[in-house]
């Protein structure tokens, strides 16, 4: 699977109802996600769910995610 497959599977499976969308490759990555879980979150706390959802892609000296470039996190009322 390539790796902006699993960057988005890794997203939507731990934060609930998201919706994520991934673009980049070299390491360096843009994500926008979408979820209800960020309602009610400050921008640092929406960004931090993210993080921890991906953080087993950005560990390790083989590590696929080297930098995200841009997150923007945001709730479907948003």
């Amino acid at each position: 699977m390539p790796i902006l497959d699993d960057v988005k599977q890794a997203i939507e499976t731990t934060i609930p109802d998201s919706t994520a969308t991934v673009a980049g490759g070299g390491g360096h990555f843009q994500i926008d996600v979408v979820s209800p879980a960020f309602d009610g979150l400050r921008i640092l706390a929406q960004q931090r769910l993210v993080l921890q959802a991906i953080g087993h892609l950005m560990t390790g000296p083989e590590a696929p995610v080297h930098a995200i470039d841009r997150l923007v996190c945001r709730s479907p009322q948003s």
